[in-house]
């Protein structure tokens, strides 16, 4: 099982990247309407605090397979989101 610490960090890194591919999206193009950006980064700090707390979580029966749900989720969280960006 990877480190408590490493999960932690990716789901930093991993939804931190999804953000600034929406910034980038909208420097590039600065003449379309920016709310369809700012909808995708709210959904982003919802994952986050929502992966983060469930991470914070200390009465847990099995932690292997708790954590290894909190990196499925992220990963499914991460892929819609891209999707998301990916459509603007």
């Amino acid at each position: 099982m990877a480190s408590i610490k490493n999960l932690k960090k990716d789901i930093n890194f991993i939804l931190g990247d999804i953000i600034e591919e929406c910034y980038i999206w909208e420097l590039e193009n600065p003449k379309k309407e920016n709310a369809n950006t700012e909808a995708i980064i709210s959904e982003v700090f919802l994952a986050f605090d929502s992966l983060l707390s469930r991470v914070s979580e200390k009465n847990v029966a099995n932690k292997k397979s708790h954590f290894k749900s909190i990196s499925k989720d992220l990963e499914t969280a991460a892929v819609a989101l891209i999707g998301k960006v990916n459509k603007l």
